[in-house]
């Protein structure tokens, strides 16, 4: 998830303050915290599965990536026993196929391939959606080679806590991930729902390495391909949501960036729209012809101003509701750093800020859910929420 600019090497340019923290849990039946909680009013136990998710639902951003290196399976567990509702995915190819979790396909800022002499020769530079980056990137490695990497933290200068888990977990392959969620489904006697993006797909479609068509047969392979599947499919190219339609029939969102973005597929087809296009009520009848959901920007929820500070909430939620839309909007994390200026305290840009009173303003929105780095955090604000 996350697309356009962060901390660290993932697209290389530094953001002065993004939005809050916290994260998710998965949906709960017996006997769990998460079994007391609400479902979606009015939608009883007819509607789809995913209706009948606690709301506001958190979704561990990349696992507690707030707390562990992200997209590792140390991430994905703390943040299924913190309570996350749904745990996120992002999904690359390797050379030889393979779907495997990572934010980016430039892995130099998320492993220590550059502590490994036997790939200097792989570092190239690439332009990818238009961005030119130079590093290593998972096509050019098979999935033999990739297990031979150790993931680390992204932003160490941000989150130098984790960074005492750098080199502990490999990086996962999606069918690990589905195995894993399989065996704790078991333990839990509920399902573990997952946020699955497709990463690039126009890009990686170029090379021969499509990513719908092997996710479907993972999905269709551990039965995660039906409309009732605990399974949502996201990704910021319409058209990758659009042919996921026609393979498998779990709920899909788009994700939305910057009002001035140009999907990357719009960008190849010639499609004039930008995402403030998108956002528009013809916009959204259009995504709500092939997809269940978006996943905005917390910026396109509630602006900000000049000097970083919230604005007035603009009408998406009213607007996307109107159509059926669910919105999941990214990403609430604790650090100073990503938070609206009105909810940082002090100076320090890795110290946590009220991150509580970011939670109480955009939950009053009315959206049905959040991406956070923290997931405990970001439950404990859900329950107030609901408590309010």
């Amino acid at each position: 998830m996350t697309q356009g600019a962060e901390f660290g090497p993932g697209r290389r340019a530094l953001l002065g303050a993004a939005v809050l923290g916290a994260s998710g849990a998965a949906l709960g039946f017996s006997g769990t915290a998460q079994a007391a909680e609400p479902v979606r009013r009015g939608d009883g136990h007819g509607g789809p599965a995913y209706k009948r998710l606690p709301v506001p639902t958190v979704v561990a951003h990349r696992g507690a990536s707030g707390y562990r290196p992200e997209h590792t399976l140390g991430s994905y567990q703390l943040a299924l026993d913190m309570g996350a509702h749904v745990i996120e995915q992002d999904l690359v190819p390797t050379k030889d196929g393979h779907l495997v979790c990572r934010h980016e396909n430039d892995i130099t800022g998320t492993t220590d391939v550059a502590d490994h002499p036997e790939f200097t020769a792989r570092k190239t530079t690439k332009t990818v959606d238009g961005v030119k980056l130079t590093g290593w990137f998972t096509e050019d490695f098979t999935l033999a080679e990739l297990k031979t990497l150790r993931a680390k933290e992204r932003i160490p200068a941000v989150r130098q806590r984790n960074t005492i888990y750098d080199g502990r977990w490999q990086i996962p392959t999606f069918e690990e991930v589905l195995r894993w969620a399989e065996k704790e489904g078991r333990k839990r006697d509920r399902p573990v729902w997952l946020h699955v993006e497709t990463k690039h797909p126009t890009y990686f479609r170029g090379l021969g390495l499509g990513l719908e068509e092997p996710l479907a047969r993972l999905l269709r392979k551990y039965g995660r391909h039906t409309t009732n599947s605990p399974t949502f499919l996201q990704s910021f190219e319409p058209s990758s949501m659009q042919r996921m339609a026609k393979l498998v029939s779990g709920p899909r969102v788009v994700l939305l960036g910057a009002a001035t973005d140009r999907p990357w597929d719009f960008v190849q087809s010639g499609d004039p729209r930008t995402v403030a296009d998108l956002v528009k009520p013809e916009g959204l009848k259009w995504i709500s012809s092939y997809a269940q959901g978006i996943g905005p920007t917390l910026d396109l929820v509630i602006p900000r101003d000049a000097s970083g500070k919230l604005g007035k909430p603009t009408t998406l939620v009213r607007d996307a509701h109107a159509r059926g839309l669910v919105l999941h909007p990214y990403t609430a994390r604790n650090e100073n750093a990503f938070l609206p200026a009105d909810f940082r305290k002090g100076t320090d840009q890795t110290a946590y800020g009220d991150v509580f009173a970011a939670f109480r303003t955009y939950f009053a929105t009315g959206i049905d859910g959040i991406f956070s780095d923290n997931p405990d955090t970001a439950l404990l604000a859900a329950a107030d929420h609901r408590a309010s």
